[in-house]
């Protein structure tokens, strides 16, 4: 074993070397239960009656996955099985370095072929998503198991399930924590051609969301002028969410919203006009659903060259046609992960460690809360007037005086005028929100800014030396607000990433629990935007209009996260399914949800509004982190309160890693995850505001 501890660094970057070639898939043979009991007793007379159950464990979990093109089962158990502690140590340590450098080298890979989709750039090249579909590591795993790496790691060391790691992770050792996550690595065995299928999936979805575009001024509403402004363009659906937001504090927004709406109906519905997407040389009223060429003096300047269609021929069900190619993708990996055999099961018991039922129950405890009617309540007293659609993403629970968005939008292209900008500034934002100076500043180096294509995102470093990454979006003259909230929020995610992967103690825990947490550790930083503006700090009265913020915030998306489960459910029943009847199937299941949870409350029966997210096209089943992520946020707000050091909490939860989610609530709050904590400081912040 001494001989194969010295040569394991090598056998990995072998795999790695050989990686992009395509394997042919072969019939899977199981070892036989005798051949186990066989292997069991020789190595136990090899090693020693003391051994036994460590021996039983290994020997199954390799057998669970060995194949028969994988040789000798036996021969490989006696020579890889290591009964010395200090060399199991030193192999878990050895496995921690060198999968330290293959992720992170293979991360970078995948960032430099993204870049020209993930960043403003320019116009793309017919290569570029050819680029972005490829996937360099779709075969390393495969390849990890093909040299016996992955086997000494199962042979060795246990897998341990998630009741095991939730209800007895408190009393495991950092050392056991990180072996499990470097058995969980390995727990399942999924080919490569099938890795490849959902990296070009992904990207095909990807390329189409960051591609969505509205020019909000060539929308025609019948009403004299224009509702927009000339140039605004806006990205579906984060932009338009964020405007329809905006637009409470403008005279005209009514007029606004409504149009934003209709334009969500026609795209979740598909019946948009395929001719207005990303095309400012045409007039759109969605109302009627009529396309005129628009007027000459009204045609944005350096607007892209493009043929004038004014056909109303609708887009042909390509939102879901790249729904169901994600699908079909993910499914190809189901035979090949016996403990969850299906997306959805990956995706909450792999992916987030907590399950479907209790994620669920979480989201329809904040749905069903009876403090729901009474925040209605005093919406409507403050709008005067009932409530409405668009009331989804009421934007009026805010502290203090608000600047309208216009002075907002100017205020952060003078100090921003490119993604530079934003990075020279970190350093000053990062000591505003409590880190020191030493400390802000290390972060501020270890963060790289990058003008994004889409809506924005963090991109995470997977190795010490390398960097994460933060992508906003900079719009011709500047960043504007809503750029500059999300550059706030993904500065969140990239501070935590900072922090999860050079201040944590094994690389193998690099991370945090999922992405819930790394979500809600962003919306922190979002919360804190405007005071980083130089607006004034919240008091006792803005701090209340947070709790309700909040709320109203996590009672949207966690019908938005709802949908996203139920169509995923449809799919894997339906799973011949065209596009037409799963555009069919989404529209329902988003009007079911809709009557259920908020048509009492904000009217409009039958509204397809929860189907508008991105999301669900191009990043499946991640739509539940969201609502998850602002009830960990709260309850991680409340520590922060109780602490009053907002740097040294944030640092000592981002370096605790990755494990399972209610072992690091209790490690940061010293409570599990829960909806209770945001439902009875809602009640409290109503009850506080004289209702």
């Amino acid at each position: 074993m001494r001989r194969l501890l010295c040569v394991l660094g090598l056998a990995l970057l072998g795999a790695c070397a050989h990686g992009g070639a395509r394997h042919e898939e072969v019939r899977v043979e199981r070892a036989r239960p005798a051949d186990v009991s066989v292997v069991v007793e020789s190595l136990v007379a090899q090693h020693g009656e003391p051994h036994r159950a460590r021996i039983e464990q290994g020997v199954q979990q390799v057998a669970s996955l060995w194949r028969e093109e994988d040789g000798d089962l036996a021969a490989f158990a006696r020579d890889a099985f290591i009964a010395d502690p200090a060399e199991r140590q030193a192999t878990l340590a050895r496995l921690e370095m060198v999968l330290e450098q293959l992720d992170g080298h293979l991360n970078e890979m995948v960032r430099e072929l993204r870049r020209p989709t993930d960043l403003d750039l320019g116009p793309l090249l017919p290569v570029d998503p050819m680029l972005a579909a490829l996937d360099p590591g779709a075969h390393l795993t495969e390849d990890l198991f093909r040299s016996k790496v992955a086997f000494v790691a199962l042979l060795n060391f246990p897998v341990r399930p998630l009741t095991e790691l939730t209800e007895k992770g408190s009393a495991l050792s950092r050392e056991e924590w990180a072996a499990a996550r470097l058995t969980g690595r390995f727990a399942q065995r999924i080919p490569p051609r099938v890795q490849q299928a959902i990296a070009e999936a992904g990207a095909r979805a990807d390329l189409y969301v960051s591609s969505y575009n509205i020019w909000m001024h060539h929308l025609l509403d019948g009403e004299p002028g224009r509702a927009f402004p000339r140039g605004l363009r806006l990205i579906s659906h984060w932009n338009l969410r964020d405007e329809l937001k905006a637009a409470y504090a403008d005279p005209a927004g009514l007029r606004k919203q409504r149009l934003i709406l209709q334009v969500m109906d026609r795209i979740v519905t598909q019946t948009i006009p395929a001719a207005v997407i990303d095309n400012p040389r045409v007039d759109w009223n969605p109302f009627t659903n009529t396309v005129t060429a628009a007027p000459p003096d009204t045609v944005e300047e350096g607007a892209p060259t493009r043929a004038v269609e004014v056909t109303g021929a609708r887009e042909p069900d390509t939102r879901y046609a790249r729904l169901l190619e994600q699908f079909h993708a993910y499914r190809q990996a189901d035979p090949f992960v016996p403990t969850a055999p299906t997306a959805l099961a990956r995706s909450f018991v792999l992916q987030r460690e907590l399950t479907e039922e209790r994620v669920v129950a979480l989201l329809e405890a904040v749905l069903t809360s009876p403090v729901v009617p009474k925040v209605a309540a005093l919406m409507e007293e403050r709008l005067g007037r009932p409530l409405g659609p668009q009331d989804l993403w009421f934007n009026g629970f805010r502290g203090g005086s608000r600047p309208p968005e216009a002075e907002l939008d100017a205020r952060v292209r003078k100090r921003y005028p490119d993604a530079e900008a934003y990075a020279r500034d970190m350093p000053r934002m990062l000591r505003a929100l409590g880190f020191s100076p030493e400390k802000a500043r290390f972060l501020a180096e270890h963060i790289r800014v990058d003008p994004s294509r889409g809506a924005g995102h963090a991109m995470p470093a997977l190795r010490r030396g390398d960097f994460p990454r933060l992508r906003t979006r900079v719009e011709k003259g500047g960043m504007d607000y809503k750029g500059y909230n999300i550059a706030v929020h993904e500065m969140g995610h990239n501070v935590e990433q900072v922090f999860s992967l050079y201040g944590v103690d094994h690389t193998l825990l690099s991370g945090v629990p999922g992405s819930a947490f790394t979500e809600a550790l962003a919306f922190v930083f979002q919360a804190r935007d405007l005071e980083l503006l130089g607006l004034p700090a919240p008091d006792a009265a803005a701090e209340r209009e947070r709790v309700l913020n909040a709320f109203w915030q996590t009672w949207e998306i966690a019908g938005v996260a709802l949908v996203d489960i139920a169509v995923w459910h449809w799919m894997y029943e339906h799973p011949d399914a065209t596009p037409e009847q799963l555009r069919e199937a989404v529209v329902r299941i988003a009007r079911e949800h809709w009557n259920r949870f908020y048509a009492p409350v904000l009217g409009a029966k039958d509204s397809a509004l929860l189907g508008i997210y991105s999301h669900m096209v191009y990043y499946p089943l991640y739509l539940a982190n969201y609502p998850l992520g602002h009830l960990i946020a709260f309850q991680i707000e409340e520590q922060l309160e109780r602490s009053g050091d907002l740097g040294g909490e944030f640092e000592r939860m981002a370096t605790f890693g990755n494990v399972v989610p209610d072992v690091w609530m209790q490690h940061a709050t010293g409570a599990p995850v829960s909806a209770e904590p945001l439902l009875r400081a809602t009640e409290a912040a109503v009850a506080g505001t004289g209702r």
